[in-house]
């Protein structure tokens, strides 16, 4: 069992298991969402999951163009999962949120067509220039 939690603390998110993948995302939009070159999301089937606490949403349309619904805490503003359209019953977690050094390096590194030069992808990643997701 992991447990992930915003800033504050008031949203907390409980996860069963490993994740099924562990994926780095260099799109812009994940830049911007995490204020970090690269966003790390653990994914999880939904039924592993259990979230605690006030949030708010918002959607976007990803990079491939399918929508993205982010959850965040509405005190710190902390994104702590996130539903999107190409993956139906699966949450994708933001690995900083588990606060564990010892989380699973990413198997995957997508969008790295947008990538910052001085980013280190993994070894053994898989590496796609857009989304693995087709």
């Amino acid at each position: 069992m992991r447990e992930a939690r915003c800033s504050c603390g008031s949203l907390r998110l409980r996860a069963e298991g490993e994740p099924a993948l562990v994926m780095q995302c260099h799109c812009h939009e994940c830049q911007r969402r995490t204020g970090a070159p690269a966003g790390i999301g653990a994914y999880y089937p939904a039924g592993q999951v259990t979230v605690t606490g006030e949030e708010r949403t918002y959607t976007r349309t990803s990079d491939a163009g399918r929508s993205l619904t982010n959850h965040f805490c509405p005190t710190c503003g902390t994104t702590v999962y996130w539903e999107a359209e190409v993956l139906d019953g699966i949450l994708g977690v933001a690995a900083g949120c588990f606060n564990d050094p010892d989380f699973p390096a990413p198997q995957r590194s997508v969008f790295t067509v947008r990538k910052y030069g001085w980013v280190h992808v993994p070894d053994g990643a898989e590496v796609f220039e857009r989304s693995s997701m087709g």
